[in-house]
Order: C-alpha cells, then structure tokens, then sequence
C-alpha cells in the first residue's frame, strides 16, 4: 500500500514537471517572437577617486611580558575520587527451546 502511494507521488511530480516544462517552453518562444525591442543606451563609466595609500608594515605586537601575572595564593582545582562501582551481576542465560524436525514426505 505504502509503495503503491509512493509511486503515485513520484508519477504525479513528474507529470507537473513536464507540464510546467510546457508552458516555460511556449513562454520562451512567444518571447522570442516579440518584435525587436528598443536597445538599453549604455552609460559612461563614473571615475573613481583613487585611493589612498597606505603603509604595507604593520606595527610591532606588544612583547608578552607585559602581560599581569596570577598570584601564587590561588589554590589548585582537582577533581573528587570516582565513587567506587559495585561489579555488575551476571544476566541469567536464556532458556534452549527445542526443535522440532518436520515430518518426512511420502
């Protein structure tokens, strides 16, 4: 049932899809079939101001030294023990069922 409507889905888009193809098709011949329209006049390129120069170095980085330093008086973080886990009990076996043979054929 499931695939059967999947079909049908995948039948009815791409039946649009040939429909819309359609009508973009005409669409486009009915534009080329226009008479020639008026050209666009072209417009003078604006000038530019120039730009300004700029130095192509960059400034030294401050040295790292200069940089505060903690004081010694912060105690360190650790971390608390991992509780202690009990072992995990063993999960029983399942049962065997049996088998049985079919009967033989005449």
């Amino acid at each position: 049932m499931a695939a059967s409507m999947n079909y049908s889905i995948i039948f009815v888009m791409v039946a649009l899809l040939s429909l819309s193809s359609i009508s973009t098709s005409h669409g486009a011949r009915s534009l080329l079939q226009l008479p020639n329209l008026p050209t666009i006049p072209s417009l003078p390129k604006p000038t530019m101001p120039q730009l300004p120069n700029f130095p192509l170095t960059l400034p030294p980085l401050p040295s790292i030294a200069s940089l505060p330093t903690f004081p010694s008086v912060v105690p360190k973080m650790t971390l608390p023990p991992m509780p202690t886990m009990n072992p995990l009990p063993n999960m029983p076996s399942l049962p065997n069922i049996p088998t049985f043979s079919p009967p033989p054929s005449n």
